[in-house]
């Protein structure tokens, strides 16, 4: 028996798992992120950024065809040895922890700026972490139902954004490639932190249905991302000037405010509270992956008891401190940073290891 065949997820859910993780909070910010790097040219990086995720992300899958009922856990302890799996489970953990925190925090303080300034940073980390404790615990395929509820909840959210388009100036996009080809290819790395998330391939492969659609469910939920950033990229860049598109710390919510309703003042403060269940869809499954991580170093089938123990150390800790919001823009560079490390080229020294051990294994036998 499967090991992991009690909570399995189907071909449609790992994409809209994928694309939920990677969408949530990058949505917002992305496009002043790509306009300080390259201005209206962002979109090109863009598209290159999601080539190399692509191609990152169907590296992991064909790491995973060498232990395919098991995860990278089990696969490290099989090529390596014991002391890689728990070194693997440790990092991992880490790694899906501060993922989850570092987004929960900003989730705070967007909730804080834009519905409740009056009300305590740890009464809405509070808030927000009690569905947080009621989704994870019932584990992966819960987390991905959830998915599906939340992305057939969202798709009134490019109509909406149809509308600032009647304001749009298209010229801001042209010409293309104003200064050349080398600021668009360094812009390109800069991409690599809204594609992150698809490490949690290393964990949810096992618990995939039909293995033989892992690589396609990579490729379409990486391709829906892309598409979901270069729509809000391209309406923020003929909305705002090159120059005055930098000014917003979210211009995707900015551009909202020229909506007005006779019944609805500021539109934009009830997309804030809706898109709050799409920032869920990156803190509550990595905190899930990490406790998922942590109950496997420790040999427990039951992740739940885990699961409390960090809730309350996130619960209890927001009432000492939470980040400010000049902490959580040093705290997704942070990320930024060691996603790279993570997410890019652990998969790709991994690949190129496990290929020339069992080519040596190969040649070993004859």
């Amino acid at each position: 028996m499967k090991k992991y065949a009690f909570n399995q997820i189907n071909f449609l859910q790992s994409i809209l798992l994928v694309t939920g993780i990677q969408v949530s909070v990058g949505f917002l910010a992305l496009p002043r992120a790509l306009a300080e790097k390259v201005g209206t040219d962002g979109w090109i990086s863009l598209l290159m950024g999601w080539l190399v995720a692509v191609a990152a992300n169907l590296v992991i899958v064909q790491v995973m065809k060498r232990c395919p009922d098991g995860t990278l856990l089990e696969l490290l302890t099989t090529y390596i040895g014991k002391w890689a799996g728990i070194a693997g489970a440790i990092v991992l953990a880490l790694y899906f922890f501060y993922i989850s925190y570092s987004c929960l925090v900003y989730s705070v303080l967007v909730a804080k700026v834009w519905l409740m300034p009056q009300t305590p940073v740890a009464v809405i980390m509070l808030l927000l972490l009690i569905p947080t404790g009621v989704i994870a615990r019932n584990g992966l395929r819960i987390l991905a139902r959830y998915a599906e509820v939340v992305f057939i909840l969202s798709l009134w959210i490019p109509f909406v954004y149809l509308i600032p388009l009647k304001d749009a100036h298209w010229l801001h996009l042209f010409p293309l490639f104003k200064e050349g080809w080398q600021p668009v290819l360094s812009a390109v790395p800069a991409t690599f932190y809204f594609f992150a998330g698809f490490s949690t391939t290393f964990i949810w492969y096992p618990f995939l249905q039909d293995k033989r659609k892992a690589s396609a469910a990579i490729l379409i939920s990486n391709s829906l991302t892309t598409l979901i950033f270069l729509f809000i990229t391209i309406v923020c860049f003929v909305y705002f000037s090159p120059d005055r598109i930098t000014e917003f710390n979210e211009p995707a919510i900015t551009v909202l405010k020229i909506i007005e309703f006779k019944f609805i003042e500021r539109i934009e403060v009830l997309f804030i509270a809706f898109y709050l269940f799409i920032f869920s869809l990156a803190w509550i499954p990595f905190m899930y992956f990490g406790v998922f991580c942590t109950s496997w170093l420790f040999g427990k089938a039951d992740h739940r008891g885990h699961l409390r123990l960090f809730w309350l150390l996130f619960a209890v800790g927001s009432f000492f401190f939470v980040p400010t919001s000049r902490q959580s823009e040093m705290m997704t560079d942070f990320l930024g940073k060691i996603s790279w490390g993570i997410e890019y080229v652990f998969p790709a020294c991994l690949f190129g290891f496990i290929w020339l051990h069992d080519r040596l294994k190969r040649v070993k036998s004859l």
